[in-house]
């Protein structure tokens, strides 16, 4: 019978801390593409046009807001990380609530010319298409991520 026991050869053969800080490095870098390609996608899908969109189609961009303020970002506080991917909101008096009308649809009031209006919009999504579309690729972005 050999000498040693689990607990003192464990530290010799697997090094906790460094796995873990590689692990976490990996996340990061991974996640953080997979935010930047679904980003690209959810601006390349929408189109510049002066017409709206149909509905269940990606929005039409009229002024170019809605493509120049997508975002992602790493959150490396959510338990072993996540990626946030989506457009920032808009602070200009009745643009902010514009992005998530775009994408889920829904009921809202327009002021125009000092008269109020209850619009109602139907759903145009272009975050999710986009995260589903790029979806598949993060199996193989993960393979051989950790070194």
């Amino acid at each position: 019978m050999i000498g040693m026991d689990f607990k003192s050869t464990l530290g010799t053969f697997f090094d906790r801390k460094a796995v873990m800080s590689k692990v976490d490095a990996a996340t990061r870098k991974v996640l953080s593409k997979f935010g930047a390609f679904v980003r690209q996608s959810a601006k390349s899908s929408i189109r510049k046009r002066k017409k709206p969109a149909p509905p269940g189609s990606p929005p039409s961009s009229h002024v170019g807001l809605l493509k120049k303020f997508i975002f992602f970002g790493y959150d490396p506080s959510a338990g072993r990380g996540s990626v946030v991917i989506g457009p920032a909101r808009l602070n200009q008096k009745g643009r902010g609530e514009a992005p998530p009308l775009l994408e889920y649809g829904g009921k809202t009031t327009l002021i125009r010319r000092g008269k109020k209006k209850r619009t109602t919009y139907k759903a145009r999504p272009y975050m999710g298409p986009a995260f589903e579309k790029e979806k598949p690729q993060l199996p193989a972005m993960w393979r051989d991520s950790v070194r």
